[in-house]
């Protein structure tokens, strides 16, 4: 396997001269950053790498290295030498249900023998995110792992995009299919987030939207917990996710809120929010966000017995928001963690997609830091 990272600057991507080299049917270039404002640089990609398979997004944020990008665009260039690469799409239509599209992705994928990983960007705003991994899982079981994340805006919420080859798309999911017994793919996601106040029941939900808790409106509590900062709301919600407990699972997720409506006092959060099940905010700090993703880090690196050449970041907004100026900080205890060795990339985003661990099926997560590392031996 060969990398090379390069950015898009003064109408030209640095160091173009080294991109050809890289050009193969193998090869898999991301894109992360405004794809939706700068079409000359996919055309130039494409110029410089015609045979390559070309996928990205629209982020919060951009990871270089050890940098962290606003407002730019990033391009990471893998030439595989002994893994087959399988890319495509599915757009949403009126009457989409994401659980059967996921399904319906992970068979395509899983009609070649030898997958052995899949990679997913979606929509961060029009999908079903929860359903759709579930539809995923329940074709690819626990021997395929499934990790990816949503697309972001900046802090908008607005409208996030995809590519797919030479197409800038909204409501869309990309798949990337990996193929063949000489990869080794790697994953770890933790968040570093602490539960805080009452753990309360979730009395009505429907999919992602928190209605009631305890039988109370769902707003109003919230807002209780958050003093002031309520008048802040949706922004302040970034740094006061929910912790959601399903009774007879043992693991957690995080849902991070994207709107409130204060007529019926209704919250939309990234995820699904399942009834029945219990609730309780968190907060954290910079120190415990830096100490959750190194502890991501340890989990992958401990999982995969070589040193990956690559690995593929995705941290939520949420995070990128408490750490502030130090944000980096977080991509540079990884980079420390992997070695000189691993080309790191990726972006902040509206959702992370990962197994909590290795003997768990994925499932879409908030406000973590998730990777996926990959080996070719």
């Amino acid at each position: 396997m060969k990398t090379f990272q390069t950015q898009w600057h003064n109408d030209d991507w640095t160091q173009s001269e080294n991109i050809p080299e890289l050009d193969g049917e193998q090869t898999l270039i991301l894109l992360f950053g405004e794809i939706d404002k700068l079409p000359e640089a996919i055309e130039k990609m494409r110029h410089l790498a015609p045979h390559a398979n070309i996928t990205g997004c629209s982020t919060a944020g951009e990871i270089q290295g050890q940098q962290v990008h606003e407002n730019g665009l990033i391009a990471t260039i893998i030439a595989f030498e002994k893994t087959q690469i399988k890319l495509i799409r599915a757009v949403e239509e009126a009457d989409t249900d994401s659980r059967e599209l996921g399904l319906s992705l992970a068979k395509q994928l899983n009609e070649t023998a030898e997958l052995c990983h899949v990679f997913i960007l979606s929509d961060g705003l029009e999908f079903n995110a929860s359903h759709l991994v579930e539809g995923m899982t329940q074709e690819l079981g626990l021997d395929i792992q499934v990790t990816g994340g949503l697309a972001g805006d900046s802090q908008n919420f607005i409208k996030t995009h995809l590519l797919f080859e030479n197409e800038v798309c909204s409501s869309a999911v990309v798949a990337i299919g990996f193929y063949g017994n000489q990869l080794e793919v790697s994953c770890g996601t933790r968040g570093g987030w602490c539960s805080f106040g009452i753990e309360r029941r979730i009395t009505k939900a429907d999919n992602n939207t928190l209605l009631e808790l305890d039988n109370e409106n769902a707003l109003a509590v919230y807002k209780s917990y958050l003093g002031e900062l309520a008048e802040q709301l949706p922004a302040s919600g970034l740094r006061f996710p929910l912790e959601i407990s399903e009774p007879n699972k043992i693991t957690k997720v995080v849902r991070t809120l994207l709107a409130v409506d204060e007529d019926t006092g209704a919250i939309t959060f990234a995820g699904n929010i399942p009834n029945g099940a219990t609730a309780q905010l968190m907060r954290s700090n910079v120190e415990s966000l830096i100490d959750g993703s190194l502890e991501a880090g340890k989990i992958c690196r401990h999982n995969i017995s070589h040193n990956p050449q690559v690995a593929i970041l995705v941290s939520c907004v949420g995070r990128k928001l408490v750490l502030k100026q130090l944000v980096e900080d977080e991509i540079e205890v990884l980079s420390e963690e992997f070695g000189e060795q691993t080309l790191l990339c990726g972006f902040y985003s509206y959702g992370e997609i990962a197994p909590y661990d290795r003997h768990c099926l994925a499932e879409l997560h908030n406000q973590t830091m998730t990777i996926t590392a990959f080996a070719e031996i």
